[in-house]
């Protein structure tokens, strides 16, 4: 290493003046923040052993992150996130028909989304009621009945069947088909809102539509680029492999507006020494805090210094054997590289060029470098140029396709990425349709379904007239969700598959039924005995899992048992499609998804519980492109910014947040501990920025989105916070400001909504101030 190579954290960004928290990620914090969920949530007896027997062969996966889970666990193979949310789900509260029958559905919209969900497990099939307002106790066969009743009034075009990310294999298997059956591909997931600017982007630029490493590949890199993603509280199992790659050598370099704490130094809780002696270990050697929308300059800047470097060494740098035999469009690459001024580089990512090319050259000593990133690189209107630009980088020197390489999205819900593979998609080409006509001898629906976006275009022009949601809070998740929250109540059917109460459950239609499953930590017992489920992790690895506790309510259904009973009830007789069967024995099901998809799941029940899970397998992992030219492809960006409209005057770009205290809309508490910060309701903007706004801490203020469509876009009683941000944004907490993202500002390819470059303006909000002096 030379003298001038960085050797710690470095940050030509980081302002001193503002606050942040201190402490390293993992250790003691993260053992008082478990501490503070189990005496919140009181968890029933043996709630420890259930933590114990997570993410492990024969055990429950964790329903938290995706986060792949490893062939030899550590003796504790749970982070703080997961074992919050296990003891969420856990706790002794129950939400049954007593409590409905003293709250109206109107009075319960006043609560919070953390004091809905401390309401409990709910317990019983409930009916909602319009008469009183209420939801009332029903029994399952009256609910099926019903169910089905009003989807074979409806048309099933006008239908939407939605799941969360967290149901199983078998449980989304057995949805897509039965949405097929019924005759529509209306199958949206929380990947439309998330990850889908992947599954498009990936698949036109190497051909496959997930990432290409395995666990192994981080024993083997010497470099790792992280971009836009935030492991310390999305999924911090991932440090544990971060640490030991860091402690071997490998070099890590971020670039992300915040400075996240789980990327500057880590604490292993599995480490005694660590926790009492011995300093955290530093992650990242470098970390960059570029603008929002700023990454597509940034790694063009780093591009154009391996593109010099190679010219002027004698060394070659490019591997261009690779590029030859498995690469096309590298000349108009190249040449845009070197059109591109530094000027232009600098002022659209806010980096300096002497970091830019220290990152380069570090790039260009590395034999094996990974590409890590997030949702701060999809959720952009040109997130797909952002995959394009770090697909291209890593193409330079042959880095996908080989042990101790790759591209690596780092994925949300623990089976979304799953859903995806056994057929939750609104895309009719990405299903084995043939495989579907012979196996159940009927004839798919061949038109494009809606994506998530759609859904909510659909419920604002009354077009959408029927809703089954499998998991989620998708009224609560959404963009433009001021404008939407009305349409829920005038649908004809709404259908809630939940564990506990959120505000989705609030917006009843016409006719809607609140059905509650368990939770995947729970013994699901069925005809055969009990059963096992299984899902896929962000490294594309399949996972048994085997709940052992007793279930919340014995008036609880599986998931898998909820979509058969509906599908029973609503579909006519078919002697190949077995709903009984399959809900009597799980693996039949799984020989069903074999059958489907013979080459991802070859011998899928005899390989459950394989330590570190199975591999689906990758065409781009071993150098087979799949695109439109059979070959991987370099990306000419034509514009530096992967924003929809670049801020200008007193506008701002907004960032959306997720705080270490909860798991996408799931609050399990107000405390921020990673940024030091305290309660939801606030707007982070460095303070530079802020006396240039003339705004002053603790300032009650409102956000207005800056996009001009004919609808005022406003989130009102915030709060200012001096932070270290980057100039020209602002930063604040989702789901809350969801109202301020149109539905059409989003990916221009996936339509994924662009919640991470938002333009709005931050006013001082004056009626907010006035309340709060009256408190």
């Amino acid at each position: 290493m030379s003298a001038d190579e960085p050797t710690g954290v470095e940050s030509t960004q980081q302002r001193e003046d503002t606050p942040y928290y201190t402490n390293a990620t993992g250790g003691w914090g993260s053992l008082k923040g478990v501490a503070r969920i189990l005496a919140d949530q009181r968890p029933t007896a043996g709630a420890f052993r259930t933590l114990m027997r997570q993410n492990k062969p024969g055990g429950h996966m964790c329903t938290s992150c995706a986060w792949t889970k490893p062939e030899h666990p550590h003796p504790f193979e749970f982070c703080e996130n997961g074992a919050k949310a296990t003891i969420w789900d856990l706790t002794r509260d129950r939400c049954g028909p007593d409590f409905f029958a003293e709250h109206s559905v109107t009075e319960l919209r006043e609560l919070s989304d953390h004091d809905l969900e401390k309401t409990g497990r709910l317990t019983h099939p409930m009916r909602y009621d319009s008469a009183t307002d209420r939801y009332v106790e029903t029994t399952w066969d009256e609910a099926f009945e019903g169910i089905g009743a009003r989807l074979g009034a409806l048309d099933p075009k006008a239908t939407v069947f939605y799941t969360s990310g967290r149901a199983s294999l078998e449980t989304s298997y057995l949805f897509a088909l039965f949405a097929r059956l019924y005759g529509h591909n209306n199958l949206p997931d929380s990947s439309n809102m998330c990850h889908e600017t992947t599954s498009v982007g990936l698949k036109k630029f190497i051909g496959v539509s997930v990432g290409t490493c395995v666990l192994d590949d981080f024993d083997h890199c010497d470099m790792i680029i992280f971009m836009g993603q935030n492991t310390g509280s999305n999924s911090p199992r991932f440090l544990h492999t971060l640490k030991s790659a860091r402690e071997r050598g490998c070099r890590i370099v971020t670039f992300n507006p915040v400075r996240e704490r789980g990327l500057v130094e880590f604490t292993s809780p599995q480490n005694p020494a660590q926790m009492t002696v011995t300093p955290p270990t530093t992650i990242s050697d470098l970390y960059l805090q570029v603008k929002p929308g700023g990454d597509v300059a940034a790694l063009v800047g780093i591009c154009k210094r391996v593109i010099e470097q190679d010219e002027r060494n004698d060394r070659q740098i490019i591997d261009y054997a690779f590029l030859e035999s498995h690469t096309t469009g590298y000349q108009d690459f190249a040449a845009r590289m070197k059109q591109i001024s530094w000027d232009e580089i600098e002022r659209t990512s806010g980096l300096r060029r002497a970091d830019l090319e220290t990152v380069g050259d570090m790039y260009c000593q590395a034999e094996k470098t990974i590409g890590i990133y997030g949702m701060g690189l999809t959720q952009h209107v040109k997130g797909w140029l952002n995959l394009g630009m770090y697909v291209s980088l890593l193409l330079l020197r042959g880095n996908i396709g080989r042990q101790g390489a790759g591209i690596s999205p780092v994925r949300g819900h623990s089976n979304v990425q799953g859903q995806r593979t056994v057929g939750i998609t609104e895309k009719p080409k990405l299903v084995p349709n043939d495989k579907l006509r012979e196996l159940f001898g009927f004839e798919p629906p061949m038109e494009e379904g809606r994506n998530t976006t759609a859904l909510v275009e659909g419920l604002l022009d009354g077009s959408v007239k029927g809703f089954i949601s499998l998991g989620g809070n998708l009224a609560r998740a959404i963009p433009d969700r001021e404008r939407a929250e009305p349409c829920w109540s005038k649908l004809d059917l709404n259908v809630q598959i939940a564990t506990k109460l959120n505000r989705s459950h609030l917006f009843p239609g016409r006719h809607s039924w609140l059905l509650p499953c368990l939770v995947r930590s729970e013994e699901d017992r069925q005809a055969t005995g009990p059963q096992a489920v299984t899902m896929e992790d962000s490294l594309s690895m399949i996972h048994g899992s085997f709940g052992k506790r007793s279930p919340a309510s014995p008036q609880l259904k599986s998931e898998v048992a909820i979509v058969a009973g509906m599908a029973k009830a609503t579909l006519p007789p078919n002697p190949k499609v077995k709903w009984d069967d399959w809900t009597g024995d799980y693996s039949l099901i799984r020989d069903l998804i074999e059958a489907t998809y013979p080459d991802k799941f070859k011998d899928f029940n005899d390989r459950l519980y394989t330590p570190g899970g199975f591999h689906r397998g990758n065409k781009a992992r071993e150098r087979i492109w799949q695109t439109d030219s059979g070959k991987a492809e370099f990306t000419a960006p034509e514009t530096l910014s992967a924003l929809g409209a670049d801020a200008a005057g007193d506008q701002m770009t907004m960032v959306t947040l997720r705080s270490n205290d909860q798991f996408n809309t799931t609050i399990y508490g107000f405390s921020d501990r990673l940024r030091g910060l305290a309660g939801r309701e606030i707007v982070l903007i460095n303070p530079e920025e802020m006396s240039r706004l003339g705004l002053a801490e603790g300032q009650p203020v409102k956000l207005e989105c800056a996009i001009k469509d004919g609808h005022e876009r406003v989130v009102r009683g915030l709060r200012v916070v001096g932070y270290d941000l980057p100039d020209g944004c602002v930063a604040a907490y989702y789901p809350e400001v969801n109202p301020l993202v149109p539905v059409h500002y989003r990916d221009e390819l996936s339509h994924t909504p662009a919640y991470k470059g938002v333009p709005v303006r931050i006013r001082p909000d004056d009626a907010a101030g006035e309340a709060r002096a009256a408190e």
